[in-house]
């Protein structure tokens, strides 16, 4: 879907310095929608507290003795003044505390992360910023400056590596940003955010091969050539 499949590349200080390249299968795949939509709502209720509850007649105090006797007084027949239709009485089918959480396939996940990547890359949505070590304290002013040389506005999502502490301490006193490491970006935050704002660092590690899939194609290929 993404026709352009290359991001603008900033200094530390927000001046241009070209554009950088994205890797095709992270940043360039037909988004998915059903399977965002459905990684999202996962995500959402797996944050509910589900700690919401309400009591039945049999929790409800009072109740235990009959208000009126069966027949002869030409009223409704009950049998405590705990029932539901009472006021003060039980609850009936009212919420119970439960665990919202849903369980979502690894694939399933990375797929709804990608697709959304992909979203934002075809919008041009993606920044990169070439190096955040020359920032040697955490200043909120500074981030803000970055942000308006780059011409970026509304909610932001900032990508880092575990390493560039100060640039995410630079950024999380503004309201419309989350800053968090590139392993901890998940589908719902880049939908959220109008901008994704990464360091090169971050983004060569998003897109690197994961650690041991060479060492494990390779003994893949020796036990294929033992059995030939």
């Amino acid at each position: 879907m993404a026709n352009k499949l290359t991001a603008d590349l900033y200094s530390a200080d927000g001046k241009s310095q070209g554009d950088v390249e994205l890797n095709a299968d992270i940043f360039g795949i037909e988004p998915n929608t059903a399977v965002m939509h459905q990684v999202v709502t996962a995500q959402l209720a797996a944050a509910r507290a589900g700690t919401h509850s309400t009591k039945t007649r049999s929790e409800v105090r009072g109740g235990g003795r009959k208000p009126w006797r069966q027949k002869g007084l030409g009223r409704a027949r009950h049998g405590s003044i705990r029932s539901p239709q009472w006021a003060g009485g039980g609850v009936a089918h009212g919420p119970k505390p439960r665990d919202y959480s849903q369980r979502t396939p690894k694939k399933m996940k990375r797929l709804a992360l990608r697709s959304a990547l992909s979203v934002r890359a075809a919008a041009g949505k993606i920044k990169v910023v070439e190096d955040f070590d020359v920032w040697d304290e955490p200043k909120t002013k500074r981030a803000i400056s970055l942000l308006e040389a780059m011409g970026v506005d509304g909610k932001v999502l900032l990508l880092v590596e575990n390493e560039e502490k100060i640039a995410s301490k630079s950024f999380r006193n503004l309201k419309s940003v989350i800053a968090c490491s590139v392993g901890q970006a998940n589908t719902y935050d880049v939908l959220w955010a109008d901008t994704i704002v990464m360091s090169q660092g971050s983004l060569e590690l998003g897109q690197g091969t994961p650690r041991g899939t060479e060492e494990h194609a390779a003994q893949v290929n020796e036990d294929t050539e033992d059995q030939a």
